[in-house]
């Protein structure tokens, strides 16, 4: 693909946040993720339904480092690791999962909850398995949903990724191992993060952070976001800032 369907981004001054909206327009949208949840104004929501998931970690494919994240790809060709209930009309299929982190503790993850940051966030990113791929998913308002959990998860075999293009076989790991006790979250409708910043998420964000250990977030922010042949750059800080809420709702369950 020619560089001029994908520009180049990052989260590094000349070509981060600031300037995404440039090449791509959506990120000026009126639905943008990630938000600032201000709890007192989150609608409590009876309504809503308990979330489940079905994940077989034989769909676990490969642990990559791209250069803007560390992430896990699962089979997604059938409903083989699929999420249902909560706010959802359907099954979702898990496709990938990937992290955003800081330099330090107080900051890296995207949403911001109460004017505080968490250290780290997950994604589990799934799409609606009744369009016929991933693709069609990405144009339809209720395409896609993101499991959003806060702090820091398992970073087994990150070291074999160290560099930028690095990816190494990732097999027999389920995901469900990061959920914390509580399945209780809040939940809006929002964007992808990154570009090209489609609006047709559904997000869920488990309002129970993990807990892990300061040598767990070393590891991460010691990954490079340069190619193994190039200086070592740290990838650490790759959160996009909070959009405006403009005029969506927030809801909770009451779990």
């Amino acid at each position: 693909m020619s560089s001029q369907l994908h520009p180049p981004w990052g989260y590094s001054k000349d070509i981060g946040p600031d300037t995404w909206h440039k090449n791509y327009p959506f990120a000026k949208g009126d639905n943008q993720s990630p938000v600032e949840l201000n709890t007192d104004a989150i609608h409590q929501d009876p309504i809503l339904l308990p979330w489940f998931t079905s994940y077989d970690p034989g769909a676990s494919k490969t642990l990559l480092n791209n250069g803007k994240t560390c992430k896990v790809v699962f089979d997604d060709t059938f409903d083989r690791s699929v999420l249902r209930g909560g706010p959802l009309p359907g099954i979702y299929r898990l496709r990938q999962l990937h992290f955003h982190w800081g330099s330090t503790d107080n900051q890296g993850s995207e949403h911001i909850v109460d004017g505080a940051r968490y250290a780290a966030e997950l994604h589990l990113v799934h799409w609606y398995s009744k369009y016929s791929n991933y693709a069609e998913a990405l144009r339809q308002n209720d395409g896609v949903t993101v499991v959003a959990v806060f702090l820091e998860v398992n970073t087994k075999g990150l070291f074999s990724i160290f560099s930028q293009g690095k990816e190494i076989p990732f097999q027999k790991f389920d995901p469900s191992i990061l959920f914390p006790k509580s399945r209780g979250y809040w939940t809006y409708y929002g964007s992808f993060t990154t570009p090209p910043f489609e609006e047709c998420v559904t997000w869920i964000l488990l309002r129970e952070p993990i807990i892990v250990s300061a040598d767990q977030m070393t590891k991460l922010r010691s990954l490079s976001c340069k190619a193994a042949n190039e200086p070592h750059c740290p990838l650490v800080d790759n959160c996009r800032p909070p959009q405006p809420l403009n005029y969506r709702m927030v809801r909770a369950s009451i779990q």
